[in-house]
């Protein structure tokens, strides 16, 4: 797959089959509109997003979270076997545009459109004015096809990245999972934390996660898998304040069973497979032992 950083980076003979949306997630919804673009053979296909996120731009009060970073996202484009990823700046002077502009100077002047696939409700252009049928009347005028995805495939799917942050916000990890079509991860360096889990046995690596956008599902233990040093490698994971040490503070750790490489500073992603409990505040560190064992035994028991 060929990665672009603006629109303006892609130069191409071929005519094109492009599609356009900020794609977070990349959930099956997602996955089934990527299979129409690939089904012209004759046309390369051509995949538009933006970053950041538009909401983020024209919203300035948003705190939106996003399911995917944008290497995240990348990466999950690549498996669904597209041939060329535009990644556009947005920024308001982009937003700007007319939907004219932006069908005349970018999808026929400069990606040589042949057909355009997309949603059947999107809507484009300054203020998002543009509809679905607008579309097709330029289509006409420019020459190039416009098929939509229709509401029936759409409700069909019954998938939405809202609902997949959800699902995530209330520590519903199969559910989101399940919609998402793969295991929903997080993604970061290990760094140094205080190490207090190693004093009771059960020694942890901390996980920075620098993009503040990504989504971080609910406080609480999780069952997660990596790989590291080319294995499989399974876990428990703790997203939470650590209320027993009164750090009042979030963080990430990951306890792995049968590993102990050193891998400070390696980034490593994590899948999590499944939610077990809420995060607790224990009376001592030897409470919080106990309870760490029955984690281990249960989140093992479900392996």
């Amino acid at each position: 797959m060929k990665v672009f950083q603006s629109i303006s980076q892609f130069k191409s003979n071929k005519k094109t089959t492009v599609t356009i949306g900020t794609f977070d997630g990349v959930h099956l919804g997602h996955q089934s509109l990527l299979k129409k673009l690939k089904k012209n053979s004759s046309c390369e296909s051509v995949l538009i997003t933006f970053f950041p996120h538009p909401r983020m731009v024209l919203q300035v009060d948003s705190e939106i979270k996003l399911l995917n970073t944008i290497e995240e996202k990348t990466i999950l484009l690549e498996k669904n076997n597209i041939e060329n990823l535009i990644i556009h700046p947005f920024d308001k002077s982009f937003s700007r545009l007319t939907a004219e502009e932006f069908v005349e100077d970018i999808l026929v002047k400069q990606l040589n459109i042949d057909t355009l696939i997309i949603g059947h409700d999107h809507r484009f252009g300054r203020n998002r004015r543009a509809t679905v049928d607008d579309l097709i009347d330029f289509g006409k005028k420019y020459n190039f096809n416009v098929e939509q995805i229709s509401a029936k495939e759409i409700n069909e799917i019954a998938i939405s990245s809202t609902k997949i942050r959800s699902a995530l916000d209330n520590g519903k990890i199969k559910l989101a999972n399940s919609y998402l079509g793969y295991n929903y991860s997080i993604t970061g360096k290990v760094v140094k934390g205080l190490q207090n889990g190693r004093s009771i046995g059960f020694p942890t690596a901390n996980i920075l996660i620098e993009e503040n956008y990504k989504l971080i599902p609910k406080n609480g233990v999780y069952a997660v898998k990596t790989t590291l040093k080319n294995k499989t490698v399974f876990g428990m994971l703790n997203i939470g304040n650590n209320p027993t040490i009164g750090l009042n503070k979030r963080s990430i750790e990951v306890h792995f069973f049968d590993f102990n490489d050193d891998i400070y500073d390696e980034k490593i992603s994590l899948s999590l497979l499944n939610y077990f409990r809420e995060e607790q505040k224990f009376n001592s560190l030897e409470a919080l032992k106990e309870q760490l064992l029955l984690d281990k035994e249960a989140v093992l028991k479900s392996l």
